[in-house]
């Protein structure tokens, strides 16, 4: 379903619909594509402090902002896939990792 909403939102790029979200995005531009990102990363986490329908219906608008800011990057989806198969079976060691208050 995600590659299948990818091809959508590259396609919508490619031959822009009058009316259409994702080309509004598109035209608005990357800072525009960032905010809302930004926006829904937020949402997602008050939603996990409130119930599980609203935290699923906001990780879905998550994942769709996050695919157009790939689209408008020219990454495709592939490179995450690669990036994810990379990481499989490797231990990430706490101890290791930044605490948020580091960063």
């Amino acid at each position: 379903m995600i590659e299948q909403l990818y091809e959508e939102i590259l396609a919508r790029k490619k031959e822009p619909k009058d009316g259409s979200y994702t080309n509004y995005l598109f035209d608005q531009g990357i800072d525009k594509i960032l905010k809302k990102v930004g926006e829904e990363a937020t949402e997602v986490i008050i939603a996990a402090k409130n119930n599980e329908q609203e935290l699923v219906l906001e990780t879905a608008d998550l994942i769709y902002h996050m695919l157009v800011l790939l689209a408008e990057k020219e990454i495709p989806l592939e490179a995450i896939t690669q990036e994810l198969k990379q990481r499989e079976g490797q231990l990430s060691k706490t101890k290791e990792r930044k605490a948020i208050d580091d960063l």
